[in-house]
């Protein structure tokens, strides 16, 4: 690898946003208690219908949505007013935690 190759995959690397490296699991659970768990369950099972479920999902996925809807780049009128005041270690808290719950899908026969 020459010189110029490690500096590029620095520079590469430096600009990818760590998002899984700091996210507290715990502290997510402790958030969806609070936040989240009304609508989209503490299990991450939607507990009504206009509600996506949210376990499984990818971490990456929950973290860009849910900075989406702090920002406004994305609107939906319950989602919006939950995210504005998240910080991005509580988002990625949150994310972490969803991401963190295993599901399981049976075909049927």
């Amino acid at each position: 690898m020459t010189m110029r190759s490690i500096a590029i995959l620095a520079a590469v690397l430096a600009a990818v946003p760590v998002l899984a490296q700091a996210a507290d699991v715990k502290a997510g659970r402790g958030l969806a208690v609070a936040k989240c768990q009304t609508c989209h369950g503490l299990n991450g099972i939607a507990t009504i219908a206009e509600a996506p479920h949210l376990a499984g999902e990818s971490e990456i996925y929950l973290e860009t949505q849910l900075r989406a809807f702090r920002s406004g780049k994305r609107q939906q009128e319950m989602m919006s007013i939950v995210a504005k005041d998240l910080t991005d270690e509580e988002i990625a808290n949150l994310a972490a935690w969803y991401a963190a719950i295993r599901i399981e899908a049976t075909m049927p026969e």
